[in-house]
């Protein structure tokens, strides 16, 4: 459904409106990395675009259904196997519309076996004012794998001059390393967000932040790279780059979704060539 509904004193643990699902498995074989498993339920697809000679295998994700309204349901799994590599992204931004009570969730599982690479690349999450979401990404990687993943969040639809002043929102992080938990983080916002997002000491009038985490074998050696990527975008967005517990975080805080996203881009695309040795650009259908 691509319209909000309203519905009078809704329950907030209602059964999901919408309960989509998507579940891809890399493996190495023969040589080359190819597609092992597939599953997917509506609202979610997984499309496989042919991808330029030399680049990884690519899934983009497409929610069918135009966005999230209150009590929907999205569950997305991604397994890459032992030296297989690929990257996951999005076809859109997903939208999460205003809700009348019920929170809608999103549950991200990422996993990679050893010696594997998966990037998980995001388009932007957009909350329209009175939206909740509760998501949680959670990544397991394996001695001599790596992981490049990200999120952004876009706090109301800014182009029609709206912010997000009221709702829910919680965005929390896991990273294991062979199950043993290795970093925890989560954005909480709720009822009264608008003077949150205000507040100096807080997101200082930002309207987007983004996220990305780099989990692996020896990661305090890149937070170097990470650092002078960040020095060297001339934007003048807040960002910052640290190594907790052995992973690696970098974060982005502006007032113009659309700048955050070209920062968040071109440090994404010289992060992924200089650590995984992958070209230095991004897949075409991510800029459109």
């Amino acid at each position: 459904m691509s319209v909000a509904t309203l519905r009078s004193e809704p329950a907030r643990d209602a059964t999901p409106q919408t309960h989509g699902a998507a579940s891809v498995t890399f493996a190495r074989n023969d040589g080359a990395t190819r597609l092992a498993g597939l599953y997917q339920r509506q609202p979610l697809r997984v499309l496989f675009p042919e991808v330029p000679a030399g680049e990884i295998p690519t899934a983009v994700l497409v929610t069918t259904s135009g966005g999230l309204v209150g009590g929907d349901r999205l569950d997305v799994s991604v397994a890459v196997g032992d030296g297989a590599e690929a990257m996951v992204f999005g076809q859109a931004a997903e939208k999460v519309y205003r809700s009348a009570g019920p929170t809608s969730r999103i549950a991200v599982a990422l996993a990679v076996a050893g010696d594997g690479w998966l990037e998980w690349l995001p388009q932007e999450t957009i909350l329209f004012d009175g939206a909740r979401l509760q998501r949680r990404t959670r990544i397991d990687v394996a001695p001599g794998a790596r992981v490049l993943a990200g999120e952004i969040l876009v706090f109301g639809r800014i182009a029609g001059g709206e912010q997000l002043g009221r709702g829910l929102l919680r965005d929390a992080w896991e990273v294991r390393r062979q199950g043993r938990l290795q970093w925890a983080d989560a954005l909480h916002l709720e009822d009264d967000i608008a003077d949150v997002l205000a507040d100096p000491a807080c997101f200082d009038g930002a309207t987007s932040y983004a996220t990305v985490v780099h989990a692996g074998d020896d990661v305090a050696a890149r937070l170097d790279l990470a650092r002078a990527l960040l020095a060297r975008d001339e934007s003048g967005l807040r960002t910052g780059a640290t190594v907790v517990n052995g992973v690696l975080v970098a974060r982005w805080l502006g007032r113009d979704a659309a700048t955050l996203r070209r920062s968040f881009g071109n440090f994404w695309a010289a992060f992924r060539a200089a650590v995984g040795g992958r070209r230095d650009t991004l897949p075409r259908l991510w800029h459109v």
